[in-house]
């Protein structure tokens, strides 16, 4: 069988789609100007924009964009929903559209409420939005509600509602990372004392080899292919560990680069495909081939930086030459032939970068995923020194500042004694729940009232009717938003109300957003498109005196963002140049981020070695021939939940109703392709779906992110992060016609 998947993906094709968003935004010119203005990108949190301008990346490398800020953009640009939108289509009708069309329908421009048995949502005023918001946070003890960001908006409004939420006496405050970064978050931070990227974006101009495990950047940090491809033209390379052959990760034509524009571009070295959960077992393995290699190549292992900078290493080494080769190559699906290979170009590298995204962290061992690849990389001393270490390749735009600035269930020690000291207030320390603990406690029956500042918390969960179940017992939901989305009606709780926003290059006043390099920028805001939409904070800050007794906090001055700042530089440590960034113009790295020394932020200042055995795997639990593991992944045609495209170019898929499976597995199992077939589990069951051949390692199989939620368990997470395992799931596939 003949794989149909496209040979080189991005390029003029990329260009092409990009410029056919200029439609949407009401032309080309408006989309351009606007893009190139002096706000931060909206897309993925590789970052560009802020005060260099747009298209600028944190160097001032121009252009930098990419489709993904093209659609974004067009997005906010588009026009508003119809005035007679809700009166032809009621909530039945709307629950049923795609993603795509919903997101489609233009711009909120209207505050909306849907109550208890009603059937479609109708406008109301915002003094009447306001008021019943107020009155319902008044009359809801605070324990029976929970407050949900993500990371669309800004560092202020961000700090300002978590500061509300908190004074309102909950500590129920967490963000979307919850189900994306998490693990990461915690790995680094049991390892090295150190929860965000350890490079800033010039080291990677120095690394000779860089490690992509467990990411997609063509589909999901386009612009992340140009790094990729300057490192293999300097001489370096890139080795890609996906159950996937990706094709975008195989050859990739950048748009930025003329010749890589026409001719195309090499981007792996060496292509690892391990089985869905094989990634400890292999990286166990490299960590063998290395121990192995060191007896002749001694530079193999750095012991001196082992015995000055880390712990645990003797109980590490033991673990790894006590595991044998037979459960290495077995769990992790690759040839021990293949893994020593890798362990040699490792020990050979200079400069080693280790980049990882959602296939490490979608687990329910993402901690441990995340600690492998720490092991590997303090094994040759490529954490804390310049152009090598560690770098979580982040989702949203400011999903890290969002963490960063405290809208989290348990806030930094530092960032607590900073409010309570400077302000003269009590905060309340009852442990707060994360996303899925919130979750949890709707579905019996404990939330009252949720707040959503941007996202789509119903898209975004696994077990996708349990999730709609949990949010339909919720008391009063809020979301805040530019679009409508699949949550509006499918997470609805007894009474919804929806107030349209400002998108960040709207915002009347600058705000600031954090890059995956802990690079701080400031957007400039502009005029308001169309009237209806409010800003963030003035809707928080207002919502906050109207809710709360006068106090020491002076909400009237914190409805602007400079007060916010001024707040955030006293408070939070770090971001001390926040408080006149807008005066300044000096956009910055926060301090001690960057490990380019070997002293870690623990306290003894050593990185620790983690133990833990090869989990199981999903096959070895069965027999059955039709059992497979099955990861959820995005199209390049998608942001998160956000559906912009039905196709997947860069996969040559035209549905999102469909199962990618090994073109052997389909001929052993009796199947053909685009035959249909029926996936479930206990979870969940998916039917009609379209099977297609694709280059993913036997055994396992790919489907579509947030439609394939509906066979997640909620019940499998990683127990250290609370992150669900959206790419490691049971799945029996059957045979429909």
């Amino acid at each position: 069988m003949d794989y149909k998947t496209p040979s080189s993906v991005g390029g003029w094709g990329a260009i092409l789609y990009s410029l056919k968003q200029g439609k949407r935004a009401g032309g080309l010119w408006p989309l351009f100007k606007a893009l190139y203005s002096k706000n931060a990108c909206k897309s993925c949190a590789l970052g560009m924009g802020g005060l260099k301008g747009g298209m600028r990346d944190e160097k001032g490398a121009f252009p930098a964009v990419c489709n993904k800020s093209f659609l974004a953009q067009a997005s906010d640009m588009q026009r508003t929903v119809p005035e007679d939108f809700f009166d032809r289509y009621d909530n039945a009708t709307l629950s049923s559209w795609s993603s795509r069309d919903l997101e489609n329908s233009g711009r909120l421009n209207h505050p909306l409420i849907c109550e208890e048995g009603q059937s479609r949502y109708t406008k109301i005023s915002w003094e009447e939005a306001m008021d019943r918001l107020s009155q319902t946070l008044k009359k809801t003890p605070s324990d029976r509600t929970f407050f949900y960001a993500s990371g669309r908006s800004s560092n202020e409004a961000g700090f300002l509602l978590q500061l509300f939420a908190r004074i309102y006496g909950t500590n129920n405050v967490n963000n979307c990372s919850y189900y994306c970064h998490q693990a990461s978050g915690e790995g680094m931070a049991q390892s090295l004392g150190a929860g965000t990227a350890t490079i800033k974006l010039e080291d990677l101009d120095g690394a000779d080899l860089i490690f992509l495990i467990g990411s997609n950047p063509p589909s999901n940090h386009p612009r992340f292919m140009k790094t990729l491809l300057d490192a293999r033209r300097r001489g370096g390379k890139v080795i890609v560990v996906n159950p996937a052959r990706e094709p975008g990760l195989v050859n990739f034509s950048v748009p930025s680069d003329l010749r890589s524009l026409l001719f195309g571009s090499e981007i792996a070295s060496e292509y690892v495909q391990p089985h869905i959960g094989g990634d400890i077992a292999f990286m166990k393995g490299v960590a063998k081939a290395l121990f192995q290699l060191s007896q002749s190549v001694p530079e193999a292992i750095q012991n001196s930086f082992i015995e000055e900078a880390t712990e645990n290493f003797l109980d590490y080494r033991h673990d790894i030459e006590t595991t044998s080769w037979e459960d290495i190559e077995f769990n992790s699906g690759v040839p021990r032939k293949l893994i020593e290979s890798v362990a040699q170009q490792y020990a050979s590298a200079k400069n080693v970068v280790f980049a990882w995204a959602m296939g490490i962290t979608h687990h329910s061992h993402g901690v441990q995923n995340v600690q492998s690849i720490v092991n590997l990389a303090l094994l040759r001393g490529m954490v804390g020194k310049s152009n090598a270490g560690l770098l979580p390749l982040r989702g949203h735009s400011n999903v890290q500042g969002i963490g960063s600035i405290g809208f989290t269930p348990t806030l930094k020690q530092a960032i607590l004694d900073n409010l309570q000291s400077g302000y003269q207030i009590s905060l309340p320390t009852l442990k707060g729940m994360d996303t899925l603990s919130c979750m949890e406690s709707a579905l019996s029956d404990q939330i009252d009232f949720a707040w959503n500042l941007g996202g789509n918390l119903y898209g975004s969960n696994p077990d996708s009717g349990l999730s709609q179940e949990s949010l339909s017992k919720i008391g009063c939901v809020l979301y805040m938003n530019t679009t409508l989305n699949q949550g509006h009606f499918r997470g609805r709780g007894k009474t919804t109300l929806i107030l349209p926003v400002l998108p960040r290059d709207e915002e009347p006043e600058p705000t600031t957003q954090e890059s995956m390099f802990s690079f701080v920028r400031l957007s400039k805001g502009g005029p308001i498109r169309y009237p209806g939409p409010k800003s963030e904070v003035k809707i928080i800050a207002e919502i906050a005196k109207r809710v709360l007794p006068p106090g020491s906090i002076n909400w009237d001055e914190l409805s602007h963002t400079g007060h916010i700042r001024q707040m955030i530089g006293d408070i939070v440590p770090g971001f001390d140049k926040i408080k006149f960034i807008d005066k300044t113009k000096e956009e910055f790295h926060i301090k001690g981020r960057a490990l380019h020394e070997a002293k870690f932020p623990r306290p003894n200042g050593k990185a620790s070695f983690k133990i833990f055995p090869i989990p199981e795997q999903i096959k070895t639990e069965t027999d059955q021939k039709n059992i497979f593991r099955m990861m959820t992944v995005r199209s390049e045609g998608q942001f998160n939940t956000v559906v912009y495209d039905l196709d997947d170019k860069y996969r040559g898929v035209n549905t999102r109703n469909a199962v990618l499976m090994n073109a052997d597995d389909i001929a052993a199992f009796g199947l053909t392709e685009n035959c249909r077939v029926k996936v479930s589990n206990a979870t969940g069951k998916m039917t009609n779906l379209k099977l297609l051949a694709f280059p993913i390692k036997s055994g396992n199989v790919m489907m579509y992110y947030p439609e394939a939620n509906a066979l997640v368990p909620r019940g499998d997470y990683d127990k250290k992060s609370r992150t669900p395992s959206f790419k490691s799931v049971a799945v029996t596939i059957e045979k429909e016609y």
